[in-house]
Parts: C-alpha cells; structure tokens; sequence
C-alpha cells in the first residue's frame, strides 16, 4: 500500500502521516524540500526526534545544506526507497509541502542529470539581457519563468544552449503518468482555520529557539545558498538585514 499526504502548510499533514504509519506499520517517506536537509530544523517544522523515533522514516535530514538536493537526485533517491520497501512488501506513506518533489517520483518524469556546465559566461549578463536569450533559445520555458528568477532563468538557459533538447521540448515528450498504485489524501482545512494554525506553528517556532537556529546557520553558512531559500529562512534574513 502507498499513500501521499498532501496539503497548504500548517493543514496537518504530518500529524496525520504519523498517525497512519503507525496504524498501518509503514514506512515514511519525506518529499520537502528543505526538511531533507540536516541543518534547517525548526523553521522547516520538521518533525522531532521523538516522532522520528517512533516510525521507520527516509529522508528527513539526508544532507548538509552545503550538498543542496536537486530534483534529480530526490528523485533517484525516492524511487530506490520505494522499490526497496516494496520489495519487502512494505506499506509506504510519502509526505511533505514540495508537490513537483512528489510528482517527479510518482508519475513517469524524467530528468536530465546537472552537468557541469561552466555558468561564469551567464554572470556578467543582465536578468533583462538573460530571459532574451532564453527568449531566443526556448520560448515555451520563457513563457513559465519570471524574467527576475534569475536562478531558473539560467538553468533552463544552460539545458537549451548544452542539450539536443531544450527544456520545454524535453518535458513534453513525457507523458506524466502515475507509475506506482496509490492513494493521495488531500487535506483542505477552511482558511479561518488554516491561517490559526499558522500563527500557533510560527508562534512554537520561536519559543523552540528559530531565531537561534537562523543566527547560528548564518555565522557558518553563505546566506545565498539555494537551501537558505526556504520559506521563514530567507524572510528572517531580510529581517536580519535591515536592523
């Protein structure tokens, strides 16, 4: 048996993937994004170490912030996990806030692996004079981007000008599929009730010491970095900047 728990933040998808491993004795398979690495803790709301120890979990702190999980290597990672528990006819329960990290592991897509591509051509160039260029190369990816995300501008920039396939062409030869048999539990609270539990979750992170845990990681870490993105990280940053 597998299952996906997906929802908004802060609408009880852990709790509820906890809940059902126990009841089912399953597996946990973690699909966010930011809760994958070792450093980011309280401000992902990542499960404690009790709850961890109570249930066989994959993928919560997997990698330093300094190794930054791309989707092709969650991707090869999860399906491992999933063909090896399957195999020991494990019941599976996947949950996390990270959809396309979901999608990229139960339909049929297919990533191209990051090669190293030398980027130093792209930094003297504009985010105006790079989404043109991307214009030029694929316009379909042009279309899905915003000229200012000047990270994604650059990779779908990099595929177009270093692959036989550019980016949009490469996604549309796939014919996104469901590979696996399995259940997706969609939690939807009202609102009212969603924005409650948002203000208790930002209100406990606090007291458990997030604004420690930001400090601590930005005297060590590069602040730049694509895994200090996460949302509450990059705001208390801003935050940080301004005082």
């Amino acid at each position: 048996m597998m299952i996906a728990v997906v929802g908004p933040t802060a609408s009880g998808k852990t709790s509820l993937a906890f809940k059902l491993a126990k009841k089912l004795d399953a597996a946990i398979i973690n699909f966010d994004a930011y809760q994958i690495y070792k450093e980011l803790n309280i401000g992902t709301a990542k499960p404690t170490k009790e709850e961890l120890s109570e249930v066989e979990n994959y993928l919560f702190s997997e990698v330093s912030i300094l190794d930054e999980m791309n989707i092709y290597n969650y991707q090869k990672a999860c399906r491992s996990l999933i063909k090896s528990l399957l195999e020991e006819n494990k019941n599976i329960i996947l949950v996390g806030g990270s959809g396309l990290y979901l999608r990229s592991t139960i339909y049929d897509y297919s990533f191209q692996e990051d090669e190293k591509i030398d980027l130093s051509k792209y930094e003297n160039l504009t985010n105006e004079e790079l989404f043109k260029k991307l214009e030029e190369l694929d316009p379909t990816s042009a279309t899905k981007i915003h000229p200012n995300n000047r990270k994604r501008v650059i990779r779908a920039l990099s595929i177009a000008e270093n692959s036989s396939l550019n980016k949009s062409n490469f996604e549309n030869l796939q014919s996104h599929k469901l590979i696996y048999d399995i259940e997706i539990i969609g939690l939807n609270p009202e609102r009212e009730e969603l924005y409650k539990n948002i203000d208790k979750r930002v209100d406990l992170m606090f007291e458990e010491g997030l604004c420690e845990e930001v400090e601590k990681i930005y005297s060590k870490y590069d602040k730049n970095l694509t895994s200090l993105q996460a949302i509450g990280y990059k705001e208390f940053q801003l935050g940080l900047s301004k005082e």
